[in-house]
């Protein structure tokens, strides 16, 4: 009987032991799942709080700063603070909303840049329409009035039609001017007269072809675009130097049109940009040319995109920029011999002598009526000072042969007006000596005007 007391004692302190074991252990286990559950709450909290933070910075910095970027390249778009904080969804969903934003923003820029060039586009062809006009009233006015107020009126006309046109052309418009096939001499003189330092600009012709012309499609935009680069060169040098034009014709019966300036020049950063403007991108927005707009290069590469020109900048030797504008071989053919060039445009100069040669009885050729004086001048080379030597009869024989000799060199429209009115006196002085009746002053003067508006049509 006693062993069966024992072992039911036996049995309740096991059970007790057992009691005792499971509620410490179901303590621990609680204390345990208390500081999992601590922890996993404060991990919580830290992604909570590293999230808002991400959150804050997404809305003030990453978003902001990515917009910036669509305008500066070169501007920093900060990425995630606290990467070891933030999951991977949330982190994907973060750069996400970063590319989200820059796609809106873009794609509004877009709408807006195309509303703004649709309106200016508009605007533009209504002033270009009436600047026409103008200047056709002022022409007719030029014929009937000699006030050098109205030459004045007309230049500025000029430029703010040059204003009109580039600005269209940058909304994708028409240049809005037919022409014919036109010497490639001229269009460089037209787009001269449309820049305000028009008079510093020198003209070097190397052309091999003197006849050399562009096709009609072209020679309009070929106008502006190097309007724009001349425009570009005397905006930025000093008003004391020269902006030189050379006219060149490659081997394979291209051209090339170099602008040389001694400006101030591009520091890298503005030369990258020039060149890739110059070299005609897909898209240019209004609102990345800056405030004010500089349209210039804008311009000009959107001309070398529509018409297969090649625009080059570097550095030039004079110290400022050098502009290289390259017209293709497919653009240029050659005027027919009864086309009358402008009496501005400058004769090509050979770079060696010895090419000179075969041109040189060309300029004896006026005077037939004075056969022993061409055989004379030709070995010096300078036939009109010695015609000039036997008597003063020869000098108005001897004038129109001299007056080609300096359109070598370019000539402002009142250089032209000087040298013709010059040989206007002499041919009287002339007359007079011979014992001749000297012409009216009217038709002198009707002579004078003749040429100096045929200069100015031609410019």
């Amino acid at each position: 009987m006693g062993w069966i007391v024992a072992v039911i004692a036996v049995m309740a302190a096991v059970a007790a032991a057992m009691r005792s074991y499971g509620s410490a252990r179901s303590e621990q286990l609680a204390v345990a799942h208390a500081e999992l559950t601590e922890r996993q709450m404060k991990a919580a909290e830290a992604r909570t709080a590293a999230l808002v933070d991400e959150i804050r910075q997404l809305a003030h910095k990453r978003i902001p700063a990515a917009a910036t970027a669509l305008s500066h390249p070169s501007a920093q778009v900060p990425g995630l603070r606290e990467a070891a904080e933030v999951d991977g969804d949330a982190a994907r969903l973060l750069t996400e909303a970063v590319q989200a934003a820059r796609t809106a923003v873009i794609e509004e820029r877009q709408r807006v840049d195309a509303a703004a060039r649709a309106a200016m586009r508009g605007t533009s062809a209504k002033i270009q329409s009436l600047l026409n006009q103008s200047q056709q009233l002022l022409h007719e006015l030029q014929h009937e009035y000699d006030d050098p107020r109205i030459l004045q009126l007309d230049f500025r006309n000029e430029l703010a039609l040059r204003r009109t046109q580039s600005t269209a052309v940058l909304c994708d418009a028409w240049p809005g001017l037919a022409r014919q096939n036109s010497p490639l001499v001229e269009i460089v003189l037209g787009a001269q007269s449309r820049v305000a330092g028009y008079e510093r600009i020198k003209v070097a012709n190397h052309l091999r072809e003197e006849r050399l012309a562009l096709a009609a499609r072209a020679a309009e935009p070929l106008a502006i675009a190097l309007a724009e680069l001349l425009a570009n060169a005397t905006a930025y040098s000093h008003p004391d130097t020269d902006v030189t034009v050379t006219l060149q014709q490659s081997g394979g019966r291209g051209a090339f049109l170099v602008v040389d300036d001694a400006g101030i020049g591009m520091d890298e950063d503005a030369l990258d940009r020039a060149r890739a403007l110059l070299a005609g991108p897909s898209e240019v927005l209004l609102t990345e040319l800056g405030d004010p707009p500089q349209t210039g290069f804008a311009v000009v590469g959107r001309l070398v995109v529509q018409y297969g020109f090649h625009c080059h900048i570097e550095a030039s030797p004079f110290g400022g920029m050098r502009t290289i504008l390259r017209v293709p071989a497919h653009l240029l053919t050659v005027l027919k011999e009864d086309r009358t060039l402008s009496a501005l445009a400058p004769t090509p100069v050979s770079a060696h002598p010895a090419a000179a040669e075969p041109d040189a009885p060309a300029p004896p050729a006026p005077p037939a009526q004075d056969p022993p004086q061409p055989a004379a001048a030709e070995p010096a080379g300078l036939p009109s000072r010695r015609r000039r030597a036997p008597k003063p009869v020869a000098v108005a024989s001897t004038a129109p042969t001299a007056a080609p000799a300096a359109g070598q060199m370019p000539r402002t429209p009142e250089q032209a007006e000087s040298s013709w009115a010059a040989l206007q006196q002499g041919t009287l002085n002339g007359r007079s000596v011979a014992g001749r009746a000297p012409a009216p002053d009217s038709d002198g003067h009707d002579h004078l005007g003749d040429q100096d508006d045929q200069g100015d049509d031609e410019t």
